[in-house]
């Protein structure tokens, strides 16, 4: 029962997580106005919170090897309550981006002593937990932007300030079911981190392989979706709720793809869902009709979803004891990193006159060859599973 609380806990603490990273979003025009910035210096702080939560995953993974997984996740809650004061309090430009970018080192800390940590908790359920985790985590990003509209009421400080209260709450709650929780003794056995990463080389070369381009097309796709509506004739408002609606199809993604992770065999569960992302984004650069686009963007926003915790139950879920949190953080870093500059090749692609459904249907051919590719290697046993 104890565990079971302590899940409950974990959920709550990653809802404000990642709401943290997504917050900013939503609030650019807001920054614009308050601070008298251009847009490129109010996108650095967007930017500069996801830098921050690709920044210390490594150092995070190697603290893994000395420090017990369930207080680095309090540290993660703490950090977040801090910095979110921080930027609540921010008089000028820098420090709101100290502020931005604390938070997103939150995050990054969170996220690689958490999930391990969940997996070791519940050993024989860990696509189910890492699903309903992930679910929790993705009502943050659908409700970040309703969220903030409704808090600009009274003032934009009161969606920042929300974060940090909610976020020492959950932290203190945590902290407390955790002291009265028996912990899993398996990550004892993790205690160098270089030699525990490189003894996993193959698995974390064989995920970064299957789900590293779909991550960073994703990237570039989300973050420039709601131009990509309009290209295709929708309105302001019906572009921002498609956008609404890719991110919304993640709630049940997470939840189901979660607890399929742990029935169908991994490595050919990811294949299938990277293919079927591709052929559906493919789709997606062919319809304009709107309830075409609307069913599409369901699909494509439930397709990519499922992604995430299959990867992190092939991951934390092959990986022995002592080896999990080595491995998985340095997999971490280098997916997160991937994702990051998603954003930048499609907006280069752009600028160099090529169309949304250009860029979008190339992407998706290209997904659908490497897919190719690797279920040969599959098939013919040379892929880890």
């Amino acid at each position: 029962m104890t565990r079971t609380r302590l899940f409950a806990s974990l959920c709550g603490l990653v809802f404000f997580l990642n709401l943290a990273r997504v917050i900013f979003a939503p609030l650019l025009d807001v920054f614009i106005t308050e601070f008298a910035i251009g847009e490129a210096t109010a996108g650095l702080i967007v930017t500069l919170a996801w830098i921050g939560s690709a920044s210390l995953r490594l150092p995070t993974g190697w603290l893994l090897t000395k420090v017990p997984r369930h207080r680095v996740v309090v540290v993660s809650g703490l950090i977040l309550a801090a910095s979110s004061a921080l930027a609540a309090t921010a008089t000028t430009v820098p420090h709101l981006m100290g502020g931005a970018f604390l938070m997103g080192i939150a995050s990054g800390v969170y996220f690689v002593s958490a999930n391990p940590l969940l997996s070791e908790l519940f050993p024989s359920r860990v696509g189910r937990v890492m699903g309903i985790h992930g679910a929790a985590s993705q009502i943050a990003a659908v409700i970040a932007a309703p969220f903030v509209a409704l808090t600009l009421i009274v003032d934009w400080r009161l969606s920042l300030w929300a974060i940090a209260v909610g976020a020492a709450v959950v932290t203190v709650s945590t902290w407390a079911v955790a002291r009265n929780t028996e912990m899993p003794s398996a990550g004892g056995a993790d205690r160098d981190f270089v030699a525990g990463a490189l003894s996993e080389w193959r698995l974390i070369v064989t995920a970064l392989a299957i789900v590293g381009a779909p991550v960073f097309v994703w990237q570039g796709l989300f973050n420039f979706y709601e131009l990509y509506m309009q290209s295709k004739g929708l309105s302001d408002q019906v572009a921002g709720m498609m956008l609404t609606i890719i991110f919304a199809a993640g709630v049940p993604a997470f939840y189901f793809g979660g607890d399929l992770a742990d029935r169908f065999p991994k490595v050919p569960y990811l294949l299938g869902i990277v293919g079927t992302f591709a052929a559906s984004l493919l789709v997606l650069t062919a319809v304009e009709n709107l309830f075409a686009l609307v069913a599409v963007t369901a699909v494509v926003g439930f397709v990519i979803h499922t992604l995430f915790p299959a990867t992190d139950t092939y991951l934390l879920d092959t990986l022995p004891d002592s080896t999990r949190a080595s491995a998985y953080a340095v997999f971490s870093s280098v997916w997160m990193l991937t994702q990051a500059v998603g954003s930048s090749a499609v907006g280069l692609f752009l600028e160099r006159g090529y169309t949304f459904d250009a860029v979008f249907s190339g992407a998706a051919l290209l997904l659908g060859g490497s897919i190719v590719v690797l279920v040969l290697f599959e098939r013919r046993g040379r892929l880890p599973s």
